[in-house]
Order: structure tokens, then C-alpha cells, then sequence
């Protein structure tokens, strides 16, 4: 089967200064892959050459199946974009954004506007047809954002931090949405600032420090990188007094409660998991010294 997305030895430099030193990555036709990475690790420079905006410096890039520096109109062809701000008109109502934007792609007058019908409802936007987008809410003008990408359904679609400035509610809303595009079989490509939305959309998650991936895998591989669950025991005050290593099976979290040596000194506890964010301290400089791994695949 033919990659969604295959990237082999990508750089950018701009004179001297390499943001991209040689990135490794493949992903799968219907998969939602997740790049994490500091700030200025070269996420958007990734999806900007992937996206045909920008050309690389060496390095071979296919998405599609098509490579993005000698096929960029058939790549265009089967991807779509959502950056990190809305890219709509706020002067015209969401049903003209979409119409015209239909018209543009090569739709009839007609098919156009039911598209933006379709549309208009499976994003929860029908009663705000009518409306200026520039009396749109943040969440309202992200969710007409992503419409947009799918007037025409690609075949990839990337998202640059898709949800940055939204309220926690559009944001719920907007991952159901994405779940839900990708359950229907297109491939995401997403780069995020929130590591939980990784966490919950991405069935892979690669993450991104020093111009290289430095480590790929499910968030569940990922986050067995960096230790087990762990029982937290606290006092009658509220602070931790001891944790106690477990698996987190039933047989094991009955094997750590047994192990409390006093527990009438023990007024509750708790049990801490793993998370995204412990991995992407460990594995990045932003945490301290980035652990000098070189890029693999958790089989």
C-alpha cells in the first residue's frame, strides 16, 4: 500500500541555520499522525514543505503518492490545509465562503451550494448560514475553517495547530469532528501545542526536537517510555506521603495497596499515570538535556 505521506532525509536551512536536519517519517493511508515538538522545532516548516508552500533544501517528499517538489498540482489536487489561523472572508456570510470556495474548486452553482449546505450541518454551523464570519466566535470561525477543507474531501488533510485560541468547549467539538473525518477514511496530519489532543486524536505520535524525530509510536508506547502508573498515598493534610510503583492491572494495584506499610496513616490515595507531557519533557531540550536518541519506530 502506497504511503499517505512518506518523507526521507528532509532538510531546510536558511544559509546556515538548519531548521530541518534530516527528517524521517511515513504515514499511513487513513491514520491520524501527530507531530509534537517545541516551539521553533520546525513543525510548521514540516507541514509548509509537505504542503507544497515551501520547497525543501534536500530530501525526498511524497504525499499522495506524488512528490511535492517536481508534482505540486497533483499534490494540491488531494490535500487540504488548515493553519493556524481561520483563512476566511469575514465580510461574507460562512454559506458564501464555502459557495465561492466551491465555485473556485470546480463545482457548479448549484453542487456548490449544496455542498456548503452539507457542510453547514455536519459542522454545526446551519444556523449561522446567514451570518457575517466576522460576528463568529473563535470556535465558530475554526469549525467554518475546516468546512472549508472539505468542499472538495482530500485525500490528506494537514492541521497546523488547528485549535489554538479556542475555548475548551470548540475544542471538544472540534476533535469529535476530526475523529470523525478521519473514522470516514481521510489522513491527518496534525501538529499541536496541546498534548492531550495528541493523546486523544493521533494514533501516532512522533516527536519533533533538534530539526530530527527523535521517537515514534502510539501515545500508549510513548508514555511506557517514561515509567509505570504509580499509587500516590496522601495524609489527613492533602500532601503525598509515598507512591508505590504499579502496572495498574487490578492485581497489581491490590499488590500496592497491600504493600502500604500504615495504612491507618493513610487518609486517601490516588493513582498517577503516564502522560504525553512527561514524554515530551524527556525527550526534548524544553525539559532539560535532550536525551541523545537517534530517531525509531516503538514496534
Amino acid at each position: 500500500m502506497t504511503p499517505a505521506i512518506d518523507v526521507q532525509g528532509l532538510q531546510v536551512s536558511y544559509g546556515p541555520h538548519a531548521v530541518l536536519s534530516g527528517l524521517d517519517l511515513t504515514v499511513a493511508p487513513g491514520e491520524v499522525y501527530a507531530l509534537l515538538g517545541p516551539n521553533g522545532a520546525g513543525k510548521t516548516t514540516a507541514i509548509s514543505v509537505l504542503t507544497t508552500l515551501l520547497t525543501p533544501t534536500a530530501g525526498t517528499v511524497r504525499v499522495a503518492g506524488f512528490d511535492v517538489a517536481t508534482q505540486q498540482v497533483e499534490v494540491r489536487r488531494r490535500i487540504a490545509l488548515t493553519g493556524q489561523s481561520a483563512a476566511v472572508d469575514d465580510m461574507l456570510t460562512a454559506v458564501e465562503n464555502l459557495v465561492m470556495l466551491g465555485r473556485l474548486s470546480g463545482l457548479g452553482t448549484r453542487r456548490a451550494r449544496e455542498r456548503a449546505t452539507e457542510l453547514l450541518e455536519r459542522f454545526s454551523l446551519t444556523d449561522a448560514a446567514s451570518r457575517r464570519v466576522k460576528t463568529f466566535s473563535g470556535g465558530m470561525r475554526r469549525r467554518l475553517d475546516l468546512a472549508l477543507s472539505f468542499v472538495v474531501v482530500p485525500e490528506v488533510l494537514f492541521l497546523d495547530e488547528p485549535t489554538t485560541g479556542v475555548d475548551p468547549r470548540s475544542r471538544l467539538d472540534l476533535w469529535e469532528v476530526i475523529r470523525t473525518l478521519a473514522d470516514a477514511g481521510t489522513t491527518v496530519f496534525l501538529t499541536t501545542q496541546y498534548l492531550e489532543e495528541a493523546d486523544l486524536l493521533a494514533d501516532r505520535v512522533a516527536i519533533l526536537d533538534g530539526g530530527r524525530i527523535v521517537e515514534t509510536g502510539t501515545p500508549a508506547q510513548l508514555k511506557s517510555l517514561v515509567g509505570s502508573d504509580t499509587l500516590v498515598l496522601h495524609g489527613d493534610d492533602g500532601e503525598q506521603s509515598a507512591e508505590i510503583p504499579t502496572d495498574g492491572t487490578i492485581a497489581g494495584l491490590r499488590a500496592a495497596l497491600d504493600a502500604i506499610e500504615d495504612p491507618g496513616a493513610v487518609a486517601s490515595v490516588s493513582l498517577r499515570r503516564p502522560t504525553l507531557d512527561d514524554v515530551f519533557l524527556s525527550l526534548t531540550s524544553t525539559g532539560g538535556p535532550a536525551r541523545p536518541l537517534a530517531h525509531k519506530e516503538i514496534a
